[in-house]
């Protein structure tokens, strides 16, 4: 007789028969894997493991840069190394205790302390399912202090947080959205605060109450010593005054002027000044009178290659009042580049120390010439994201470029 082929319950082919066993497959908890990788990707907004790292280191350095400005790291120059260390840990640890409420860093220091006390312990009752304490579990009560004094700042930070988020979006009114249409120019700007809000402004808008017959182009760009609320809010006073002195009939020196006096009534003894850069272009001659206010000299780039740069003017506003502003003037021609631009994009530093420098922008334009200005400047901006990488922005960063058709 042939012999009938033996197969196992988990061989291909086997077919089921009276009192065999079913076979027995491992069962994974789907579930409880979802839920977990669902929890994961909401807790790290989908970042890979080498993103959150970048992310905390950016954030340590960042926020040891913040603290650190509250103690000086001289004390402790030429002490022993062990005695330095000591002496830096206690000053940051100050630093970190003045950045809270008396009643806050009260809760914190009991919290550590009860960190630090040996172990209480916990019985469980199986007969009775009693929990006794048997002795006091100070870690649990430590970490419960902790934990409270953690959630009482996020609720500061998120409050403030979204206080920004509308000043930002306020500030983001007072910033054109798009250049305006000029016959013979292109015009692209950006600008990325070191913080949620900048002390940065730029605009480009005709001014017609000066010619009405040929109404002009009015270009600024303007820093404001400082970052972040401060500096936003002085930023808003420019603009104010701005538009305002630019309504009149008045000569560009004398609307500098008029604008210095103004900043020197809201800077605080010259503390918080302004630097700018003012320009008004005429169409019909391609003419551009400026006046630079302490500010980064712009970079005029020739259809030939020929560098200049644009410095007449005088002292940042805010510092001196009553005091004379030169101007200057230049033709511009076909092929010509403009770059006016703040400190932050020239001074952006790299994880070496290395600053980005003014020859690495025009070695970028010169590259680029052929493009057109918003694409020249999103190549720009990637260059200097390339040249500064993990390294945090310390500085707004802003940058207007001008192609001459």
């Amino acid at each position: 007789m042939p012999t009938q082929p033996t197969t196992t319950p988990n061989q291909p082919g086997h077919r089921q028969r009276p009192g065999d066993v079913p076979p027995t497959h491992p069962r994974r908890p789907r579930g409880a894997l979802n839920n977990l990788d669902l929890f994961w990707q909401r807790v790290t907004a989908g970042m890979e493991l080498t993103e959150l790292w970048s992310q905390f280191k950016r954030d340590a350095q960042s926020g040891y840069k913040f603290y650190q400005r509250d103690f000086d790291l001289q004390d402790v120059a030429g002490q022993p190394k062990g005695k330095a260390f000591i002496q830096r840990v206690k000053a940051f640890m100050w630093a970190v205790l003045e950045k809270l409420t008396p009643a806050r860093r009260v809760l914190l220091l009991i919290g550590v302390v009860l960190l630090i006390l040996p172990s209480g312990g916990v019985q469980f009752h199986k007969a009775t399912h009693d929990v006794q304490i048997v002795t006091p579990n100070f870690q649990f009560w430590g970490g419960v202090a902790l934990f409270l004094v953690l959630i009482l700042e996020i609720a500061d930070r998120v409050v403030m947080k979204r206080d920004l988020e509308i000043a930002r979006d306020i500030q983001s009114w007072l910033l054109p959205s798009t250049p305006p249409l000029v016959p013979g120019l292109t015009i692209a700007f950006a600008t990325r605060p070191a913080n949620t809000v900048a002390g940065d402004y730029y605009d480009a808008f005709p001014r017609l109450a000066a010619t009405p017959d040929e109404p002009t182009l009015l270009l600024a760009v303007a820093d404001v010593a400082g970052k972040s609320i401060p500096a936003a809010l002085l930023m808003a006073t420019f603009q104010a005054s701005l538009k305002t002195l630019s309504t009149t009939g008045c000569t560009l020196e004398q609307l500098v002027s008029g604008m210095n006096n103004y900043a020197c009534c809201n800077s605080q003894g010259g503390l918080r000044f302004t630097t700018a850069f003012i320009g008004e272009y005429q169409p019909g001659s391609r003419l551009l009178q400026y006046t630079n206010a302490g500010h980064n000299n712009p970079v005029l780039r020739r259809g030939s290659g020929a560098i200049e740069r644009l410095d007449a003017g005088g002292l940042p506003l805010g510092i001196q009042q009553n005091v004379a502003y030169a101007s200057g003037e230049v033709t511009l021609v076909s092929g010509d580049w403009l770059i006016i631009f703040t400190d932050g994009l020239v001074e952006a530093v790299n994880g070496a120390g290395e600053e980005y420098g003014e020859q690495r922008m025009i070695a970028v334009l010169t590259a680029n010439a052929a493009l057109a200005p918003d694409l020249l400047l999103d190549r720009m901006i990637f260059d200097v994201n390339t040249f500064v990488g993990p390294t945090p922005q310390h500085d707004d960063i802003t940058c207007m470029l001008i192609k001459v058709a």
